[in-house]
């Protein structure tokens, strides 16, 4: 896997956030005072902390039932959701993402206790310090920040439970990063194998499955709105957030990961702007598919643009999840 180095390295990838957040950029706009989501239900992956957390009270406050999808925080943070919003209307479900059959479950419970999802926010993502194998033989980073996102979300349209109003075409948001630039290129040779990485190797991973999300996201949003736009897919990059997603750097270098990113990152409160903005906004209504970074307006890599690369992406995932025993139509 070739690499462009601006993502390569922690220290660099640390850098460019910096460098970016002090650009002069443009605003896509804002919301109005009277946008909301009333008679919305927004469902919100890895929401226990972070970016998520901080999405899940302010769409919480837009008058959202928020489906607060996590791995743990069960029920303390939705009570922290209930106490910054003022909204009762919170729900919570268990997930391990590493787990397919943790997935399968989680969309059993959403068919039976919540119905059709208005809104998918797929936010969870981690960065891990090495390699580390799931039940199913795939590596961890790879399954949760590209993996379980297509298989929840194809598990998701695959059974109706994300609506269908041409009026007002459902939204699918997914939290992908500028660092999905920097590969090179695409390894279809070595999609899903497990292979043993270290810490010096896993940014450029996280740059890597980056790319497939957006791609994936591009891809999804071409197959979905063939004849008209029944679905909105949005990706967006939120910004280097002062989140705890680097919790498994090297001890050595945890004090002074901690003191860049209280001084220079963006607050979560701060940084979901862009995917509360994507998932109110009424401006939005009939877009097939949109790419924000911090809350300007761009064009993704040409790389997740080329349709011949987003149809290999789907190909590739499809048969993957047939060969592990988890098909999808």
């Amino acid at each position: 896997m070739k690499s462009n180095h601006q993502y390569n390295n922690p220290v660099k990838a640390t850098l460019k956030g910096i460098r970016d957040l002090f650009k002069k950029r443009g605003r896509i706009g804002a919301l109005h005072p009277d946008e909301h989501l009333k008679g919305k239900t927004v469902m919100i992956t890895g929401a226990s902390s972070g970016l998520g957390l901080a999405t899940a009270k302010q769409v919480a406050r837009l008058g959202a039932r928020v489906v607060m999808v996590v791995r743990s925080g069960i029920p303390e943070k939705g009570n922290e959701v209930r106490r910054a919003s003022g909204s009762e209307d919170i729900i919570m479900l268990p997930v391990d993402l590493s787990d397919f059959n943790s997935i399968d479950t989680l969309v059993s419970r959403i068919k039976e206790e919540i119905g059709t999802v208005d809104i998918v926010i797929s936010n969870a993502a981690v960065v891990a310090a090495k390699a580390r194998m799931t039940k199913a033989g795939l590596e961890e980073m790879f399954m949760v920040n590209y993996f379980s996102a297509y298989y929840l979300i194809r598990s998701l349209l695959r059974q109706n439970l994300i609506a269908t109003d041409p009026d007002q075409p459902a939204r699918i948001i997914i939290v992908g990063s500028e660092s999905h630039r920097d590969p090179a290129e695409f390894d279809w040779d070595a999609f899903g194998q497990f292979q043993a990485h270290a810490v010096g190797k896993t940014v450029a991973l996280y740059g890597y499955y980056k790319l497939l999300l957006v791609t994936f996201a591009f891809e999804l949003s071409r197959r979905l709105n063939q004849k008209q736009i029944t679905h909105s897919v949005f990706a967006l990059c939120p910004g280097p957030v002062n989140s705890n997603i680097a919790r498994e750097a090297p001890a050595f270098f945890q004090p002074i990961l901690k003191l860049v990113f209280r001084l220079f990152f963006r607050s979560p409160e701060q940084a979901c702007e862009p995917v509360v903005y994507l998932a109110t906004s009424r401006s939005l209504n009939k877009k097939s598919f949109m790419y924000l970074f911090l809350m300007e307006e761009k064009s993704i890599d040409e790389k997740a643009l080329d349709t011949a690369n987003g149809s290999k992406l789907w190909t590739l995932s499809k048969q993957l999840a047939e060969k592990l025993g988890y098909p999808l139509l």
